[in-house]
């Protein structure tokens, strides 16, 4: 769904720039700018410096004098709001409302079909932006209004105050989670198992290095080779780590032969 965030009034060019980074890293690049403090925003170089390599959501970025014309094509608002108010859109919390917009139970097919009266509308929902008043005053009544629903991040009642980059941040990972996210990339690559084979060689060299420290009784083994077997197989080991366990073996077995 194509998503917008749209600072209005923004007076540090710090947070624009800030706002570019959020936006870059949960995969969104429209940004629109409504009447900032600078016209020159998006030249400053604190702006660039705090995009941190997120220049190219920069310079698409657009700079409009008015509201209306930031919200041209965008069919859901959300206004962003610490404190529920007296009259206007309902408060949800952006995980709830995402719920709700994103819920295609009772329609399975894409999300442009889907409309549900607690949305507070009866249009399809195509594109979606995100409004986030002044760092000083946050968003004014008559631009709240305007919106389908006000979405207050779940704070500290006591300490409820946001940054605009750290809360435009919020908002959009909580809009990117609910269209699915990105997989987390895990660092890690899985190396194949050692085989049944592999295994039980390692296990005889073992053997054999328990019998030279004295460890294994060969007279009296017990259950100790078969409870070793089962204890390496729970450890699902890889070919690698069969050599390593066999050059502790060896280790072992050369120590003792050394000190005859």
């Amino acid at each position: 769904m194509r998503t917008r965030f749209i600072l209005i009034e923004t007076s540090h060019p710090g947070n624009v720039g800030a706002a570019a980074r959020a936006l870059k890293v949960m995969g969104f690049d429209e940004m629109v700018l409504v009447a900032p403090r600078y016209a020159n925003v998006l030249r400053k170089e604190e702006t660039i410096q705090r995009a941190s390599g997120a220049v190219d959501v920069l310079e698409s970025t657009r700079i409009v004098d008015t509201l209306d014309e930031a919200l041209d094509g965008v069919s859901h608002l959300c206004a962003t709001a610490m404190t529920p108010r007296d009259f206007g859109p309902p408060t949800r919390s952006p995980r709830e409302h995402f719920d709700l917009l994103l819920k295609q139970k009772s329609s399975p097919s894409n999300l442009t079909e889907f409309v549900d009266s607690a949305l507070g509308s009866h249009q399809p929902v195509t594109s979606i932006a995100f409004l986030f008043g002044s760092e000083r005053f946050g968003m004014k009544n008559e631009d709240v209004y305007k919106c389908h629903v006000a979405l207050s991040i779940p704070t500290d009642p006591q300490f409820g105050s946001l940054n605009l980059a750290a809360a435009i941040q919020l908002l959009a990972y909580e809009w990117r989670l609910a269209l699915g996210g990105f997989p987390v990339a895990s660092g890690v690559t899985q190396s194949p198992l050692a085989d049944a084979a592999q295994v039980a060689g390692m296990l005889g060299h073992l053997e054999k290095a328990l019998v030279e420290i004295g460890f294994l009784d060969l007279e009296a083994p017990k259950k100790l080779m078969p409870r070793l077997n089962q204890l390496f197989n729970r450890a699902n080991l890889t070919p690698e780590e069969i050599h390593i366990l066999r050059g502790v073996a060896k280790a072992m077995i050369e120590t003792v032969q050394s000190k005859r």
